[in-house]
């Protein structure tokens, strides 16, 4: 027979942290409580569920204490709801716990801290949190009213009682500030002005920048007495889900236009690397990715404008048409990038001022940087 406690143990030994107090959390809390009936398994380009009443229970347990974010909802269809295998893009998941882990002692939470979480989910993270802090410690914001509801019930179950609130978690939770540390298990395109008003001055605020190509960037920011945050992204190749309201808004169907052709300077391959892509998006904050396979299509969900490459002899050629040259735009912002060595994201960094202005810089704060949307 399966044990989960030793399946715990297992699982608590291979995570990286130099904290035991996180390692007691992976012991004592039994994330089998907080996936519920049914996950979803990626299968080809399908979303497969996975029920636990039609799987073998030890193996149900060994899938749970697998290091595996595992999804638990798809386009807002729960997994136990699910019939058959679905498309679509995941709005809810069970984060693996070696990224709990490694967002936790990021923010360097210690004993007696207040924290915010933004992204209740299956509970489970917040779960963790409790075992380390009082429940009256800790604070979760989840915008769904269901997986908040259900959260609620796993929490309970586990014996835990934190501060529950249904709500848009960009609003974070004024009641309860100020905070020692917010972490967000939701990416934003930017950072909540709420969040920067509800950490006290030398707390911590750590959270996944992302945007709608879906390039992203770990990042710790630290409050300062005027209210300006400052920190530098870790260069983590990990994402999250962007939080709801920052999501992509429809976009119309794609049709290709030849409009302005030149030569690049740049390979679109750049796009490829963790950073290049990242800087992509800074570049061009409203526009969304698509690789093809003769090159990449730049698609301006605010204005319509495009750019498309594709091989032209030994190098590339890029169509750009509407109002915005959405490849120059980019091709600036890689051209600035390889000129300063092509450094990784862990050389870039972000402020945030009291007035909303927020920038991402390269490798200093008078270095080159790009605006993010607000």
């Amino acid at each position: 027979m399966t044990d989960p406690a030793d399946l715990r143990r297992q699982l608590a030994s291979t995570i990286p942290t130099d904290d035991p107090a996180w390692r007691h959390a992976l012991h004592s809390v039994p994330r089998e409580l907080f996936l519920g009936d049914a996950l979803f398994r990626l299968t080809g380009t399908q979303w497969e569920p996975v029920h636990r009443d039609q799987t073998d229970p030890g193996e149900w347990l060994r899938l749970v204490y697998q290091d595996t974010t595992w999804v638990t909802q798809i386009d807002g269809v729960n997994a136990a709801d699910a019939s058959g295998p679905m498309t679509g893009r995941p709005t809810s998941s069970s984060t693996l716990p070696s990224l709990i882990v490694r967002m936790l002692d990021l923010a360097g939470i210690r004993d007696g801290d207040k924290v915010l979480e933004i992204g209740t989910g299956t509970g489970y993270s917040t779960a963790i949190l409790c075992d380390r802090l009082a429940d009256e410690r800790v604070f979760s914001v989840e915008y769904d009213e269901g997986l908040a509801a259900a959260a609620a019930d796993h929490i309970h179950t586990a014996g835990h009682h934190p501060t529950l609130i249904t709500a848009d978690g960009l609003a974070g939770h004024k009641d309860g500030a100020e905070y020692d540390a917010l972490i967000a298990t939701c990416a934003v395109r930017h950072i909540p002005p709420a969040w920067l008003n509800q950490v006290r001055a030398g707390g911590t605020i750590t959270t996944t920048i992302s945007g709608w190509m879906l390039a992203s960037g770990l990042i710790r920011l630290t409050v300062h007495d005027d209210g300006t945050a400052t920190g530098r992204f870790t260069g983590d190749q990990i994402g999250y889900m962007l939080a709801r309201p920052h999501e992509r808004p429809p976009r119309p169907t794609y049709y290709q236009h030849p409009g302005r052709t030149r030569p690049t300077r740049v390979n679109p391959a750049l796009l490829d690397n963790w950073t290049g892509h990242f800087l992509a998006q800074l570049a061009a904050p409203s526009a969304e990715l698509m690789n093809t396979t003769s090159g990449v299509i730049l698609v301006d969900v605010a204005t319509g404008s495009q750019a498309w490459t594709e091989p032209a002899g030994d190098g590339w050629h890029v169509h750009q048409h509407g109002p915005l040259n959405l490849w120059d735009q980019v091709e600036n912002a890689l051209t600035t990038w390889q000129s300063a060595g092509s450094l990784p994201q862990s050389n870039f960094g972000m402020t945030a001022e009291p007035d909303g202005t927020q920038r991402v810089w390269l490798d200093a704060p008078d270095g080159p940087s790009w605006d993010l949307p607000i």
